[in-house]
């Protein structure tokens, strides 16, 4: 099976490009999420964990 591939796989004219372009597509989102984690403020990822604490008491009190 896997002689089947490489073989078809390497037919194809430009194949190399598609894993550059995948290593960039993953690289680029992994930067960018690196760069946004460092940037973000404190008081929105504070307010961001707090949101399942508050669905959770909401429901709590629909309860009672």
């Amino acid at each position: 099976m896997l002689k089947f591939v490489k073989g078809y796989m390497e037919s194809i004219e430009g194949v190399a490009t598609y894993p550059m372009i995948s290593l960039l597509i993953f690289f680029l989102f992994f930067t960018i999420l690196f760069w946004w984690v460092f940037t973000a403020s404190k008081e929105h990822i504070k307010e961001v964990s707090e949101i399942p604490l508050e669905i959770e008491n909401q429901t709590k009190e629909e309860l009672l």
